[in-house]
């Protein structure tokens, strides 16, 4: 592990970058500040670049992970390019957790969008490592009302993709924003043409086992933004709330809060991980309380 210092800061806030062999890949890890650890996971083109604010804020209190997804910046593929998988990064999540805190001691995990749906799966097969997960916007399409219209929708997006270029596909996956272009966040490389043929599809058809989340659901925080809530992409969130009768946590900003608004983003975190299991999809743990 190579530790980075970064001028002004302490000692106890130098930026530590490794690297971990998993199987197929090779994961680019950082770690910032002290305290208990919790894991950020990205999604989407994202990488751990996408988290650096918000890392930043939260390394006063924690031990900070974040890592580029297999695939994604420098987290190199060991071979061809294929479709990912949601249990695979799971694993590669495990993985990373084993080699950071050797103890085995539960952790909190944030995931953003696709990394929602990881930080879920994590939770579903290795609940052991897990003391809260925090799910923003997962895009668990299937579990709308017109599910059968969305695969549909990205695989029109995959094809728009491969005939028209990334440009065009990104314009097209709008409509899940309010019509709006995606948010631009900053990465390590432009993972876009990977997200689109590789990640798009599978990701949105994947439907987390529910009995599991079920089983550790006082351990889950089903979140969204308060500026997304009309936004096609929030709506999984609600649904997968309800389905494990809880009530989704507001965050401040839209779909990608944590980077637009990392400073009360990073409050509202803390507050979710260090309120009781029992109160934290109370009205008074929403945004505007």
């Amino acid at each position: 592990m190579t530790v980075i210092p970064i001028p002004g800061w302490s000692a106890m806030d130098a930026l530590e970058t490794g690297t971990l062999a998993v199987p197929g890949a090779t994961l680019h890890y950082e770690v910032r500040g002290a305290g208990p650890l919790l894991l950020l996971i990205a999604g989407g083109a994202s990488d751990a670049a996408v988290f650096e604010p918000l890392a930043t804020v939260l390394a006063a209190r924690h031990r900070v992970v974040s890592y580029d997804p297999r695939g994604n910046s420098r987290s190199r593929l060991h071979g061809p390019p294929a479709d990912q998988r949601v249990d695979v990064h799971a694993d590669d999540a495990h993985r990373l957790l084993d080699h950071l805190s050797a103890d085995g001691e539960p952790v909190r995990v944030f995931g953003g969008c696709a990394g929602g749906l990881v930080a879920l799966e994590l939770a579903i097969r290795h609940p052991e490592r897990v003391r809260t997960v925090v799910a923003h916007e997962p895009p668990v399409m299937a579990l709308l009302p017109e599910e059968e219209a969305h695969p549909a929708f990205f695989d029109d997006v995959h094809a728009v993709f491969h005939h028209e270029g990334v440009a065009s596909a990104l314009d097209r996956l709008s409509a899940v924003f309010g019509g709006r272009p995606a948010p631009a966040l900053p990465e390590a490389y432009d993972n876009n043409p990977f997200f689109l043929a590789h990640v798009v599809r599978p990701f949105t058809r994947h439907v987390p086992d529910l009995a599991g989340l079920r089983a550790v659901a006082e351990r889950i925080v089903m979140a969204g933004g308060e500026d997304s809530r009309t936004y096609t992409v929030h709506r999984p969130a609600v649904a997968l709330a309800e389905r494990l009768g809880r009530r989704p946590v507001l965050f401040p900003g839209g779909h990608a809060g944590y980077a637009k608004n990392p400073v009360a983003f990073a409050g509202r975190l803390v507050e979710v991980f260090t309120a009781p299991p029992a109160s934290r999809d109370r009205g008074a743990m929403t945004c505007g309380s």
